[in-house]
């Protein structure tokens, strides 16, 4: 019976199959090893436990023993399993704080929407948040986060022009064209507040669908004015100069400001193209143009630099509409003059190559391009005060640009079409806004920067200005300034520089009188936090501040805005919704400068 095959389950060990007389084996009984019995088998073995319980009871005392060592393993090991099925979970609130969390880093640092189903930021998140099953929130709940932080910062941008702190709100605006060849108008509002803080804030980047015609564009300033409550707050409008916003600022019953780094830079274009340095920067365009179109060029020139013991640095080619890139041409042939002309000689080439008088009158150009970039920079600003620049620094470029015995022919001739240029450009310029601005910064107020029969003009002026003005105190705090590096203060100091003689005691009485009888400040100080220390003091004068100090001197603002919108409306972000680049554009400007 031995060799009898054995019941395979829970009873093996116990029984076996039935043999046949013939040696077939007989699967319908099973034979008890213990008492021969035979018994009927039905793949069930109820019957055959009962009999080892009722007859054999050691036997079935085995049996049980190693069924619950069985038992027991597979109970461990569904314990283990059980236990990584329990990992902790984040809780509800965390993961809706970490969706607000991503959903304001793609609305700040233009991030596109579908980010959220990257597979690679499914699984960062997954490992910082500790739980494998995290899976981050889906486009629409990003989208609808965004809509709902855009309602919220925009609320709070209302409630605060709404207050009565900022009387006077200065906006600049201009037309963009997207990736997608769509216009956006945008407008960037500025103001001073109760504390004496330099405000300045997107309003709007819109879809428009009409040409821009002087008509439309003032429809489109009113219409932003109207949505965000100010009309009867705007004090200074500033665009570039257009022939179509210079029309529509004559149909605006609000102050003018045309765009002062705009009318520079446009000087500057005028006379290099009607000066005698056209020749020099044709030959530095194809020689930039040479490296710039050969990966093998740029190579050998990278190696000549090495070799020389200076940096690796490509060289910059201008752009009629990039600002101060002729200088940055210019400037950088200059630094790697050896390198280039090294790594030319080792190549058969066609171009020709400055000559050493050539080579001088880029390094005179040099010069006289460099402080035009440092005056576009200063009044481009729009986290300090640079309405009241405008005279000191253009006071500062007029005495860069006087003639010299030693000015060869073609730098007296750049400096006289420099000169009477830029005159002719500034004489339609709001002069009567920057000459009071000038007189209520603490910096200039001697004013230097005018001629002395100008000077007492002026003050009558502001005179005038108080005597209809209405007394207001500024309760406020102090503001918070940026600090400049020493090389700035060096420049910026050169702007008190260039006085015909030195200022003359007014007549006027009052607080005009104690104002100008005040000491003028440091030019590195900070004309706010003089003002919050004295609004006290000058009630009248301070008001009157506030207005004429918050406008910016250019439309830059909205330059840098459209520069964030291009980040937004990339080729693979053509067709975003308009109200989409309108939320995306001013919530990404709103959280950076509240960051």
């Amino acid at each position: 019976m031995e060799a009898h095959l054995r019941v395979v389950g829970p009873m093996n060990g116990k029984f076996v199959f039935h043999k046949r007389p013939d040696g077939t084996i007989d699967k319908g009984k099973v034979v008890c090893l213990e008492c021969k019995k035979e018994f009927a088998y039905h793949r069930s073995s109820s019957s055959l436990a009962y009999h080892l319980n009722a007859k054999h009871p050691a036997a079935s005392a085995a049996t049980a023993s190693s069924e619950d060592v069985s038992n027991i393993a597979s109970q461990s090991k569904a314990f283990r399993q059980t236990k990584l099925e329990n990992t902790p979970r984040m809780s509800k609130s965390a993961t809706d704080r970490l969706t607000n969390v991503i959903a304001k880093w793609i609305a700040m640092n233009c991030r596109p929407i579908n980010i959220v189903e990257d597979e690679g930021l499914t699984e960062v998140l997954q490992i910082a948040s500790n739980d494998p099953s995290y899976k981050p929130p889906c486009r629409t709940t990003v989208t609808t986060k965004i809509s709902k932080m855009y309602d919220g910062e925009k609320k709070n941008k209302l409630e605060i022009l709404a207050e009565d702190s900022p009387n006077c709100v200065a906006i600049t605006g201009d037309h963009w064209t997207s990736a997608g060849n769509h216009s956006y108008f945008g407008v960037t509002g500025h103001f001073i507040d109760s504390e004496w803080n330099l405000n300045s804030f997107a309003l709007t980047v819109m879809r428009t669908e009409t040409r821009h015609f002087a008509d439309k564009c003032a429809e489109q300033f009113l219409k932003v004015a109207n949505d965000w409550g100010i009309e009867n707050k705007i004090s200074t409008i500033g665009t570039d100069s257009a022939a179509n916003m210079l029309a529509a600022m004559r149909a605006l019953p609000y102050e003018h400001i045309a765009c002062n780094a705009h009318i520079l830079q446009r000087t500057i274009t005028v006379c290099l193209d009607s000066s005698g340095f056209v020749g020099v920067l044709a030959k530095c365009r194809k020689i930039v143009g040479h490296f710039k179109q050969s990966p093998a060029s740029t190579t050998e020139l990278n190696q000549q630099q090495v070799a020389l013991g200076k940096k690796s640095d490509q060289l910059i080619q201008d752009v009629p509409t990039r600002w101060n890139s002729t200088l940055a041409m210019v400037s950088r042939l200059l630094c790697n003059r050896e390198a280039v002309q090294a790594t030319l000689d080792q190549q058969n080439h066609r171009l020709v190559l400055p000559t050493e008088a050539e080579w001088a009158k880029l390094q005179r150009l040099e010069l006289l391009l460099e402080p035009c970039k440092y005056v576009t920079e200063l009044l481009g600003g729009e986290a300090y005060v640079s309405c009241s620049v405008v005279l000191p620094a253009f006071r500062h470029l007029y005495r860069v640009m006087d003639i010299t015995d030693d000015d060869p022919a073609y730098v007296v001739k750049f400096k006289n079409a420099f000169q009477k240029d830029l005159a002719a450009r500034r004489t339609n310029g709001n002069e009567i806004w920057f000459e009071v601005a000038t007189a209520l910064d603490p910096r200039f107020k001697d004013l230097k920067c005018l001629p002395r029969e100008k000077r007492e003009q002026v003050w009558t002026i502001l005179e005038n200005m108080l005597q209809a003005a209405e007394p207001r105190r500024a309760d406020s705090l102090q503001p918070s300034t940026e600090d400049d590096g020493p090389a700035q203060k060096k420049r910026r100091s050169e702007l008190l520089l260039g006085s015909d003689s030195d200022s003359e005691d007014g007549i006027e009485s009052g607080e005009l009188q104690r104002y100008r009888a005040e000491p003028s400040i440091s030019i590195d100080d900070c004309p706010l936090q003089w003002w919050y220390a004295h609004s006290g003091v000058y009630e009248k004068l301070s008001v009157l501040a506030q207005k004429y100090l918050a406008s910016p001197a250019t439309s830059v603002p909205c330059e840098r805005l459209f520069s964030l919108a291009g980040h937004i409306v990339q080729k693979k972000r053509a067709a975003l919704l308009p109200e989409n680049v309108t939320r995306l554009v001013c919530l990404s400007d709103w959280l950076r400068k509240k960051k």
